[in-house]
């Protein structure tokens, strides 16, 4: 029997057990043998499932006490967190749905039903995390739509055929040399249609679903830049081999799509998927000049949280890449002088701008550009004096690069504006013991030997000296011994005789 929404399962058995028990008690007919063996198996079971209760509500104090106990630490990792080298900013723009990070705290306990409404609360839309974000009630109601994008073309490959069999077909293109992206032309397009070139902005009717047919992925107008990153390379390899109204099926290895991570909730790690495509439309990419303030706003910070999504799986390069493609649109410069920006868009756009140049500088240092990193650092300083992550990352790379002095200034300031962040502290300890360590090396000084020309010879090791030859204390001692034993001996041996 399946359970309601948001009952447990045991819970409903157990209400089960006890209504069939009461209504045999209160029959006065003779018992049958199987009524009879019924009773005491029921009891069994309801023993059963109190001792599970008893153990699970152990359980739960257990890991209540171990929460609390663990706060602290909790509480002091996050604060080191926060300003370490490798966080990263993660906000965004209320209308637009940031990034998820994965939580390491476990959750509580829930059922089936519970774990299932959570997940549709908190699923992000495939296209979420695409150039194209919409307001959070468009992104439910397009991703609660249960009918299929393309109802003309649900052929076998779609709907039944196994990955394995498509991959091995020969009626499929190869769209890359590994084999691993194929395309299969379901309605072609005019002759003289044309294809898009890297670079240029696309639109995309597409939908993609895993081998057991589940749709990922949704979208009735997809549009991004080839070669921008906003999308997974499979959608932009194929895009860029479409002519303009075509229809395909397009199937991509995990390579060219979310790979050994996969993408939480929906994709599983290393799982191939199946899209159906059309070619819509394309264009030039438009001139972020050209675009009124609040469409750089909108284009930029969908950018910057791309760049999150691909920090957040180690992919720093990629990363490092949409965060200055988010800076690129991020500006209120325009053609026309006329149209100047107001107070509000100015203080919002350095705002993202802020955010943007910290994540930047987060990427150059996994990626170990560290002159990079200093001079992002620096732009981040210059909008915002007092923005702590870009003071303590300054101060930490001017001590890795030996100047000691304006990185104890730089940390202290950081210090000052949040004295309980320990990241901090450490670093100006070791601060310390680098500034001490080098003014006892002050005191001597290698000299080059250029300064004194071709007589190099003070600064040479001198060989070692030979000892002079000669017979040692210790070996005339001991032959006076011996001869005078001999002696004694002789002496001895002659006044017997």
């Amino acid at each position: 029997m399946e359970p309601e929404s948001g009952e447990p399962e045991e819970a409903m058995l157990e209400s089960e057990m006890f209504v069939k028990s009461e209504e045999v008690k209160s029959e006065e007919a003779i018992l049958q043998p199987w009524q009879v063996l019924q009773e005491p198996i029921m009891e069994l079971q309801r023993m059963n499932f109190t001792g599970k209760q008893d153990e699970k509500t152990a359980a739960e104090d257990k890991e209540d006490e171990d929460v609390s106990e663990t706060k602290e630490e909790m509480d002091n990792k996050l604060a080191e967190e926060m300003i370490s080298t490798d966080a990263i900013d993660l906000s965004s723009d209320p209308t637009n749905e940031p990034i998820s990070l994965n939580s390491h705290t476990s959750p509580p306990e829930t059922t089936e039903s519970d774990t299932e409404d959570i997940r549709k609360l908190t699923k992000t839309p495939s296209f979420g995390k695409t150039v194209r974000f919409m307001e959070i009630e468009a992104v439910e109601e397009r991703d609660s739509s249960v009918d299929t994008l393309f109802p003309d073309f649900e052929t076998e490959e779609w709907t039944t055929t196994s990955f394995e069999e498509l991959f091995l077909a020969d009626d499929w293109k190869v769209i890359t040399d590994d084999r691993l992206l194929k395309k299969k032309v379901l309605q072609a397009s005019p002759e003289n249609a044309l294809t898009p070139a890297w670079g240029q902005e696309v639109t995309l009717k597409m939908q993609g679903v895993l081998e057991d047919r589940t749709v990922v992925e949704k979208d009735c107008k997809l549009v991004f830049v080839i070669g921008e990153g906003d999308v997974n390379q499979a959608l932009e390899e194929c895009a860029i081999s479409m002519k303009q109204g075509e229809i395909a099926l397009l199937l991509a290895d995990s390579q060219y799509t979310y790979g050994h991570l996969g993408r939480e909730p929906d994709i599983p790690a290393w799982a191939p998927l199946l899209y159906q495509l059309q070619l819509l439309d394309f264009r030039e990419k438009p001139d972020p000049l050209s675009l009124p303030i609040p469409d750089r706003i909108r284009i930029g910070n969908q950018k910057r949280e791309r760049g999150n999504f691909y920090f957040q799986r180690e992919e720093y390069s990629m990363a490092a890449q949409a965060y200055c493609m988010a800076l690129d649109m991020l500006t209120t410069h325009a053609y026309d002088s006329q149209s100047c920006a107001t107070e509000e868009e100015e203080e919002e756009v350095n705002d993202y701008r802020v955010k943007c140049l910290n994540n930047l500088a987060a990427a150059q240092l996994k990626l170990g550009q560290f002159d990079e990193a200093l001079h992002t650092s620096q732009d981040v300083l210059f909008l915002d004096p007092q923005n702590v992550k870009a003071l303590f990352r300054k101060g930490k790379l001017l001590s890795d690069k030996g100047e000691y002095e304006e990185a104890m200034e730089i940390l202290k300031k950081a210090l000052k504006l949040e004295p309980s962040t320990k990241a901090i502290h450490a670093e100006l300890s070791k601060l310390v013991k680098r500034q001490s360590g080098e003014n006892e090396t002050q005191n001597w000084q290698a000299k080059p030997a250029q300064m004194f020309g071709e007589n190099i010879a003070p600064f040479l090791t001198p060989p070692p000296k030979k000892k002079p030859f000669g017979i040692s204390w210790k070996f005339l001692l001991g032959a006076l011994v011996v001869a005078l034993g001999s002696l004694v001996t002789s002496v001895v041996l002659t006044a017997r005789n």
